[in-house]
């Protein structure tokens, strides 16, 4: 598959392709990460339908790789995407969407309906990503999925909370976000109340105030813009934020409550799940 941009995406297939997926992974996680997916776990997980692929540049450097492995969830054959990085360089320039449309080509061909992954909640361009470009639903919260985080720096002082994301790739809504043609309406959320919210409007480094989730039909919870920045600039508040952020997701779920979207305010900044009643 080939884009506009200067980069190239398709399977691993050379000892070189897979020694530098191992090599791209310690890059973008720290040396420290202790769950590296090895070359050889890459290798077989591809014999039994599952994904190791990579974006090359025209040098043919790995500077994007997504992997993933197939099985079954609830008696339905499902694919489980347990990695999606892209090179600090290249971030923010495609790459991670077209990784994303070339597993669903794959994974399309071999009969597989919903793909799962989990994603901090508290890293906002994340959950744009995943919710506005691709279009995953979520009401499934994991505590600590990973441990602790302490052999990563990205993740050390904030644990390793995720949401587990479902991506139904067959749906037509899917193929309308994916083509633009599908986005999050966010009005219908304008006046609904906070369950989590900063405590001073202006301030993206300030303290979260927790309200709690009673029984509104619609309910928003705030996370910071940058929670690695707001970590490296008061880990007390980072915490703060990852407790009740957690609180909050936790009982919203438990309330039949599930994401609707993700919404990022252009002008002030602030970055917000919506949320509304299953239905």
């Amino acid at each position: 598959m080939h884009s506009e941009l200067p980069f190239t995406i398709r399977d691993l297939h050379t000892s070189d392709d897979l020694r530098a997926f191992e090599a791209l992974q310690k890059e973008i996680w720290g040396d420290q990460i202790g769950e590296v997916i090895t070359s050889s776990l890459a290798s077989i997980a591809q014999k039994i339908g599952g994904i190791a692929a990579g974006a090359f540049d025209s040098s043919g450097v790995l500077i994007g790789l997504v992997f993933g492995f197939t099985g079954y969830r609830n008696g339905l054959l499902v694919h489980w995407s347990h990695m999606l990085a892209v090179k600090d360089p290249w971030r923010d320039s495609g790459i991670g969407k077209k990784l994303k449309l070339y597993q669903r080509e794959k994974l399309l061909k071999i009969g597989v309906d919903e793909v799962y992954w989990t994603f901090d909640p508290l890293v906002a361009r994340n959950a744009f990503f995943n919710f506005h470009h691709l279009g995953v639903s979520a009401s499934e919260y994991a505590i600590d999925m990973y441990g602790p985080g302490d052999d990563s720096e990205l993740f050390r002082g904030i644990g390793t909370d995720r949401l587990i994301v479902v991506w139904k790739i067959t749906k037509d809504y899917i193929k309308a976000v994916l083509e633009g043609r599908l986005t999050f309406d966010a009005r219908p959320y304008v006046s609904a109340p906070f369950a989590v919210v900063r405590t001073v409007e202006s301030d993206p480094f300030s303290q979260p105030l927790v309200n709690g989730v009673a029984g509104e039909e619609r309910l928003r919870i705030e996370i910071p813009p940058d929670i690695h920045l707001l970590r490296d600039k008061s880990p007390g508040g980072a915490k703060a934020w990852r407790e009740a952020t957690r609180d909050a997701f936790v009982q919203a779920f438990a309330k039949q409550y599930e994401i609707a979207g993700f919404s990022r305010d252009n002008s002030s900044g602030r970055c917000f799940y919506c949320l509304c009643k299953a239905r």
